[in-house]
This record gives structure tokens, C-alpha cells and sequence, in this order.
């Protein structure tokens, strides 16, 4: 996967997050490079802590640019198992790699059905790239 092309075994939310799954309820989630591109420089990468539970439609961080404040959206229910500290210290890996090292957090949904249901109402790579192209 190239570090600013979408990808075909990605999902997408109108919001401009990315969806990867990892296993039969983990996810990893990122901002889009349509998204970091929109924001300009990142320079802060504000991120819930492992273990919170997070709320699909909720916003569950902030990523801060030269330009703006913008929030992440939670796509599903679920508890974040895993949060990118490397942006803590390198926030602009955001910009650099928004598909490869500039993930923001990984969560386990509480089944693998909830997880399905969830995952197919998000777009795909052309789905995505149709709102991105208006």
C-alpha cells in the first residue's frame, strides 16, 4: 500500500477516516490523505487513551494543523486497544504516511458480527473517491 494512495482493502467514512481490519474485531483507524491534505500541516495529534471505549458518530480525538482543529470520528462502538505514540513525538507522519505510520488508533469491536454490519456501510475506494471528487 502506498503511503498517500486509498487503498482497495480499506473502507472509508464520509468523514474522511480510513478502516483496515486486523483480525475478527480489530480495526485500525487513520484521516484519509484527501483529509490531510484539507488540514495542511499537522503539528498535534490528540488521541484517546488505550482501554476508553469510543462511540460510532463520536469524536474520539483531534488532529490540529498550521491551519485548523479538526476532529476524528469514531466509526463503530467500540474499546481502543491500541494508540500510534510515535505521533506524540512526530505528528506530521500524519501527513508523511496517512495510510502507512501516520495511523491513529487500533479498537476491538465486541463481536465479529457487530463488526460486519459496521464495516458494510462504509464506502470503498471508489465510493470514497466519488465524494472526494466534488
Amino acid at each position: 500500500m502506498s503511503d498517500t494512495e486509498p487503498s482497495d482493502d480499506l473502507l472509508y467514512t464520509p468523514e474522511h477516516e480510513w478502516v483496515q481490519r486486523l483480525g475478527p474485531t480489530t480495526v485500525r483507524i487513520g484521516i484519509t490523505d484527501y483529509a490531510q491534505e484539507q488540514l495542511g500541516d499537522v503539528v498535534f495529534v490528540q488521541l484517546p487513551a488505550v482501554g476508553d471505549e469510543v462511540n460510532a458518530g463520536a469524536s474520539l480525538g483531534e488532529v490540529e494543523s498550521t491551519k485548523s482543529v479538526s476532529d476524528v470520528f469514531s466509526p463503530l462502538t467500540a474499546k481502543v486497544i491500541a494508540v500510534n505514540t510515535d505521533l506524540d513525538v512526530a505528528p506530521e507522519k500524519v501527513n508523511s504516511g496517512p495510510y502507512t505510520d501516520g495511523w491513529l488508533v487500533e479498537l476491538e469491536v465486541a463481536s465479529g458480527e457487530s463488526l460486519d454490519a459496521s464495516m458494510a456501510q462504509m464506502l470503498d475506494a471508489d465510493g470514497y473517491a466519488g465524494i472526494t471528487a466534488t
